[in-house]
């Protein structure tokens, strides 16, 4: 009898390690670290707007609009718990990335509007954090594309024959991920630019720049 039952474990193990079982197991343990990196990184950015925002107050003439978006959007984006069950909610994962996309829009036109305030791009308090929100924006983008080729990989083998019946059977189920929609924007670190080259004055009978 204990032979009988250690061969029929035995072939059961071998049944489930051949139909992706323990592969099913190895993509979500994948799929939750790098999730788990993509939150660190965002909260990481998130901790650096209110450092940023103070110290652009200091500007007086600073426009007040582009600061209110800045905290708006950072305050959505904190507001969405980025729980592990978030990742199997494809409506819930949608308003996360959504509200990370909107923070990241307006950060970016953030960088842009300093570009007219030399007093602001010279203080050393601000260009350190431009730096290092930078240095994030680029982590940011890194851990979203490992998550992105983590839920790929899993995804195939959720849809993939055999292993397909054994997601039914056991209930795994593909996993939202990033879209592709404004990926470029998106994932693209703010630019951190301190001088701006003077444009060069068109020829006025070509048109052409000298």
């Amino acid at each position: 009898m204990r032979n009988f039952l250690a061969v029929l474990l035995a072939a059961l193990t071998l049944s489930l390690a051949g139909c992706g079982y323990n592969t099913f197991q190895t993509g979500e343990e994948q799929i939750k670290a790098s999730w788990s990196e993509v939150v660190n990184q965002y909260q990481r950015r998130a901790d650096l707007v209110p450092n940023l925002v103070n110290t652009v107050k200091g500007e007086a003439k600073f426009e007040q609009d582009t600061l209110t978006q800045v905290i708006e959007a950072r305050s959505k984006a904190t507001s969405i718990q980025a729980t592990p069950e978030l990742i199997n909610d494809p409506v819930a994962f949608q308003k996360f990335q959504q509200a990370q996309g909107a923070l990241t829009g307006a950060l970016s036109r953030l960088m842009v509007v300093t570009e007219n305030y030399p007093n602001l791009r010279a203080n050393q308090g601000f260009r350190d954090l431009q730096a290092q929100l930078e240095g994030t924006e680029n982590r940011i983008t890194v851990a979203r594309n490992r998550y992105i080729q983590a839920v790929q990989g899993y995804n195939v083998t959720v849809r993939s024959f055999p292993s397909n019946l054994t997601a039914m059977v056991f209930g795994f189920k593909a996993k939202p991920n990033f879209t592709v929609d404004n990926e470029a924007t998106i994932a693209k670190p703010p630019a951190v630019s301190f001088d701006k080259a003077p444009a060069r004055p068109a020829d006025s009978a070509s048109g052409t720049v000298r």
